[in-house]
């Protein structure tokens, strides 16, 4: 099984407004796209000076599938209204 962990810090402006779109937008690729078995978002309540305020948890059956995934039309249209509302992102893709 393949992981793929993203970490989303958010621009100030709209913020509130710009994670719920991301999330629910986030969670609608699990019906768009076959190669992605599981996603899970997750917005942070912590609020530390150390925190991103979302995180991404996929999960894939190959690398090639993650590949499909990352280069998927529906997925690339949320790439870029993330990149619009964000300041900074972390990833980390791994096999389980």
């Amino acid at each position: 099984m393949i992981v793929h962990i993203v970490m989303f810090a958010f621009k100030e402006a709209n913020k509130e407004v710009n994670l719920e779109n991301v999330v629910t937008q986030l969670k609608a690729l699990v019906q768009k796209i076959d190669v992605l078995v599981s996603m899970e978002v997750g917005v942070d309540f912590n609020g530390s000076e150390r925190a991103f305020d979302l995180v991404l948890y996929s999960t894939f059956e190959t690398k090639e599938d993650l590949k499909t995934y990352a280069t998927h039309p529906e997925h690339l249209k949320v790439v870029q209204l993330i990149k619009e509302v964000t300041s900074e992102s972390k990833v980390v893709d791994y096999i389980q």
